[in-house]
């Protein structure tokens, strides 16, 4: 189950990724090129697929270390 919600995250932040860069105008050719709604969801979706990703490879349990 961590590596799909691992895949998840990390398909989540790229799909972000090239949004926010449409948003900004960096990547043209498209109708999110240049709006700034895009940039703004581009960024959250960066923000909850490096999220995902960082939940799924937390450290859980274990023995303590001493």
């Amino acid at each position: 189950m961590r590596y799909i919600v691992t895949i998840l995250g990390v398909l989540i932040a790229l799909a972000g990724s090239v949004w926010f860069l449409q948003g900004v105008g960096v990547l043209p050719g498209s109708f999110m090129s240049g709006q700034t709604q895009w940039a703004i969801n581009g960024g959250v979706a960066v923000l909850v697929g490096v999220g995902l990703v960082v939940a799924a490879n937390r450290r859980r349990g274990g023995p303590a270390i001493k």
